[in-house]
């Protein structure tokens, strides 16, 4: 496809988002402005900075000093957009589960605001840099960040130099990263015009046992991936472990190789091509606690070498569905990798060069925005579906 091509599908594209998300502005000076930077974000090459946006999209001299004024200082709220954007994306793509994810995002200095060090589970090793994490809306066909939490170490919330000179809002406080990821889906489920969606969340290093009935008690349906070692109680007295109290998972899966089955499933991650696990499920429940009864999930399992340990460990709050259905919704999580870094290092979400908490909170909105766009427009064209 020519660059002429593609540059007028994306100005169609952005016309039409941009009269889904943006009736909140309430000055026209400021709808132009989003305008302007959603364009931006789809077509100037490499980082999506401020200032490359303004040199791509050309205009008055004094573009990047408004642009940068519209993005840091001006006063509209990114949530109105972020919801319109959940409601686009509704009617648009009809996403099976809301996939939450980690974002790690390096950098350099020490002022952009949530910088620290960390621990990058999927690097295997520290890093320095912020820490946030998205709601995606996911389909087997595409998937798009609708809102996202930025993970603000103790030292962004306690020291008041450091909240002001950032602008961090005095509703920002300290938070764990499984907190942050909850806090995050609970947040999307609060906007009244969204379904509600199977949130898929990675737990593994955090206490589904308490994060678990956060999300339940907001009336969403669960898959959490969870440690070998997560302790649940067996609730089937005809299956090994009933009435031996809080095992580790992978103690009951291996208990119940006998009634694995094979499942097929769509990776996205290689060009859509079919593959075969073998999956085993289990009631359970979490350890009771006195005057509370305790919820019914379900562990499942999965293999994909039937002589070793399982490689994925899950628990679901819904109970009732096939383990083919709720095996395939986990794999939602790589429709989302895929999609972040073939689109979504493309169109911004990763190059925020302020040190505002808002001025990122904003930005990041309108990169949602511009991997939705290219996300749409690659389903409905075939533009970038290599990968």
């Amino acid at each position: 496809m020519s660059a002429f091509k593609q540059r007028a599908i994306f100005d169609d594209a952005v016309g039409e988002l941009s009269a889904a998300l943006f009736p909140s502005f309430r000055r026209k000076d400021q709808r132009h402005r989003a305008e302007t930077y959603l364009q931006g974000l789809l077509t100037t090459s490499g980082r999506k900075t401020i200032r490359n946006i303004a040199a791509q999209v050309g205009g008055p001299a004094n573009t990047e000093q408004s642009l940068h004024h519209f993005i840091s200082s001006s006063p509209w709220d990114w949530r109105p957009v972020r919801a319109a954007l959940a409601d686009y994306l509704e009617q648009m793509s009809s996403p099976q589960a809301w996939v939450v994810r980690v974002m790690q995002i390096p950098k350099g200095g020490e002022y952009s605001v949530g910088v620290d060090r960390a621990f990058a589970p999927h690097l295997g090793e520290m890093f320095r840099g912020q820490q946030a994490f998205g709601v995606w809306f996911a389909s087997e066909e595409l998937s798009a960040p609708v809102n996202w939490r930025l993970l603000l170490p103790d030292q962004w919330v306690s020291d008041p130099e450091r909240r002001s000179r950032a602008g961090v809002p005095d509703w920002a406080g300290t938070e764990s990263p499984d907190e942050c990821a909850v806090a995050a889906a609970l947040d999307t489920a609060q906007w009244g015009s969204t379904s509600r969606r199977p949130v898929v969340i990675d737990l593994r290093r955090g206490n589904p046992h308490t994060a678990m009935p956060r999300l339940a008690a907001s009336g969403l349906p669960v898959l959490a991936r969870v440690s070998s070692s997560c302790r649940v109680t067996v609730a089937d007295r005809a299956l090994p472990g009933f009435g031996a109290g809080a095992l580790p998972a992978r103690r009951i899966l291996e208990a119940v190789k006998g009634f694995r089955r094979p499942v097929s499933w769509v990776d996205p991650a290689c060009h859509g091509a079919t593959k075969t696990s073998l999956v085993a499920a289990v009631p359970v429940s979490f350890p009771s606690t006195e005057g509370v009864r305790p919820r019914p999930l379900l562990l499942l399992g999965e293999w994909f070498d039937p002589s070793r340990p399982p490689v994925q460990l899950w628990l679901t709050s819904p109970t009732q569905m096939p383990m083919a259905a709720l095996l395939r919704l986990t794999k939602l999580t790589h429709r989302v990798d895929r999609d972040f870094t073939h689109i979504g290092t493309t169109t911004g979400l990763l190059d925020y060069a302020g040190r505002s908490f808002r001025g990122w909170h904003r930005h990041i909105t309108l990169a949602s925005a511009a991997h939705a766009a290219h996300a749409l427009t690659a389903e409905n064209y075939g533009m970038g579906r290599a990968a």
